[in-house]
């Protein structure tokens, strides 16, 4: 890999006339004005690929296993309300009318005031430690609502597991990207997602057999909260010993790919590499119009997002299967979702195309919400109606994971990534005010306004996918016309790209 002695990570191949640029996705001749007009240099980076794929399966053996554990028990503990709710949750404390979707709602407060600040401290103190010390909690404060008695215990206990949660997935984000190049982030964020898919499976699963303990002093949904819960705290403190805080600090790395992580992440990820936050320079994000075109798209994913997440098992109810059975046929729509996430995800990396799968992912989730609202008697088109819920599943995981990933690779600075992403996150999660209330009891079992609202925030966040996809690819056609040289994104190392859009050299990835 060594042919430059200044730099052993970087070759040189420059005639007269042209310059041959090598990059980890091929070689390219470029014609020299490239160089002239400021947008490429007469220096070529080259890595060893099989030096890189080896510690790719490093961090994938290493981390991606423990992250998606971490996420599948966050998944458990924030969605394990709508399983309680199906074995008598409202009845055994005594709600009154409209006060469980309080308590859905409730949630998602402190779930996007808290989000950016505990993302900045995660950012300051490193999200190895950050993630274990925030799985600590949500697991203890799910343990707690084990304990509650009624309305106002619960309600406040989902207040704080709201708090502890904020930051979890965007933290989650921002730590792999300092381990992954751009376009290997994509399938990585599906598998590490995938647990949450897997985890509502799980949780209809648990569901059915802990609410099949008979002639016990407690309720079964209060089991529930034991089992997740206890499982979460215990789990989170071997990941507080097990993560390492950065490639540099990596345990399982020698040398010589400590040097390889760290050049990976500097020509293809980050313009600084651990860069300090700085709460002013990451604010700039905001000068970027494009960042409001993400955040309106990240409106439209969460609502249908956060129905089918909180609400599928009273999708499934409907059906007509008893509570023990609903919770059990929850489970294949969730997984086909994980395996359809994945699908669209490995398609995504390999085509190094975002915006195409997201906007595929928001049609999933209109047609299968359009075609569960369209039949009015379940009973006689019961096999319909279930494949409409697997539709809805397959459209809800995939722009999750594409969006977030979407954005940050177009955001070559560290700080600007995890601000962005510790608001775009918490914000689809705050559209589960809509969802819970939109699902009102008054409407089951159908829940028709509830349908054709999660159907039209669908086919809107299409459609804004869809322009903002345009607008890149238009915008990058325009600035190659200007430089007079055909540039892709992967052309230009990210350790220039710290000014984002207002650099030249910048240009989208799609």
């Amino acid at each position: 890999m060594v042919s430059n002695p200044e730099d052993p990570s970087v070759s040189t191949n420059v005639a007269k006339d042209t310059v041959y640029k090598t990059s980890y996705h091929g070689i390219d001749k470029i014609d020299s004005g490239a160089d002239q007009a400021g947008i490429i240099h007469d220096v070529a980076r080259v890595i060893d690929h099989q030096a890189e794929r080896s510690l790719c399966r490093k961090f994938d053996i290493r981390l991606l296993p423990i992250i998606a554990i971490m996420y599948l028990f966050n998944a458990l503990d924030k969605g394990n309300l709508s399983n309680a709710q199906t074995d008598g949750l409202s009845d055994d404390l005594h709600f009154k009318p409209n006060q469980y979707n309080l308590i859905l709602s409730i949630f998602f407060v402190p779930y996007v005031v808290f989000a950016p600040p505990i993302a900045m401290l995660g950012k300051r103190f490193g999200a190895a430690r950050t993630l274990p010390v925030l799985m600590f909690s949500f697991g203890s404060f799910t343990m707690l609502a084990a304990a509650t008695k009624n309305f106002g215990g619960i309600f406040t206990l989902r207040w704080f597991l709201g708090m502890s949660e904020a930051a979890f997935f965007p933290l989650v984000i921002y730590y792999l990207t300092t381990f992954y190049r751009r376009g290997e982030l994509a399938r990585r964020l599906a598998i590490f997602y995938a647990a949450s898919n897997i985890a509502n499976a799980f949780s209809g699963l648990l569901a059915f057999g802990v609410f099949q303990i008979k002639d016990s002093k407690i309720e079964g949904w209060r089991y529930l909260f034991i089992i997740e819960g206890a499982c979460s705290v215990l789990f989170s403190i071997f990941a507080f010993w097990y993560l390492p805080r950065s490639a540099a600090e990596a345990k399982f790395l020698n040398e010589d790919e400590k040097r390889l992580a760290y050049h990976r992440i500097q020509v293809d990820s980050s313009s600084v590499v651990n860069e300090k936050f700085k709460l002013r320079e990451a604010l700039v994000i905001f000068k970027h119009p494009t960042t409001y075109m993400f955040l309106a798209i990240e409106i439209c994913l969460g609502v249908p997002l956060q129905g089918v997440s909180l609400f599928l098992p009273q999708i499934v109810q409907r059906l007509g299967y008893p509570t023990v059975k609903t919770n059990l046929y929850t489970v294949a729509p969730n997984i086909t979702g994980a395996v359809m996430l994945l699908v669209l995800a490995f398609a995504s990396d390999a085509t190094r195309i975002r915006s195409v799968f997201i906007v595929l992912g928001f049609l999933f989730t209109f047609a299968g919400f359009m075609i569960y609202a369209s039949i009015n008697d379940v009973q006689a088109q019961i096999q319909l109606a279930y494949y409409a819920t697997f539709m809805m599943t397959w459209g809800t995981s995939a722009p999750s994971v594409l969006l977030s990933t979407w954005y940050n690779n177009n955001i070559a600075h560290e700080g600007r990534r995890v601000l962005l992403t510790s608001i775009g996150v918490p914000l689809a999660n705050l559209m589960g005010l809509v969802s819970s209330n939109v699902f009102r009891s008054k409407d089951k079992p159908k829940y028709m306004p509830a349908l054709i609202t999660v159907a039209a925030f669908g086919a809107t966040g299409a459609v804004l996918a869809g322009l903002l996809g345009l607008y890149m690819w238009l915008d990058n056609k325009r600035r190659d016309r200007n430089a007079g040289v055909k540039i892709d994104a992967r052309d230009i190392p990210t350790e220039r790209l710290r000014d984002g859009p207002n650099s030249p050299e910048f240009r989208w990835f799609l």
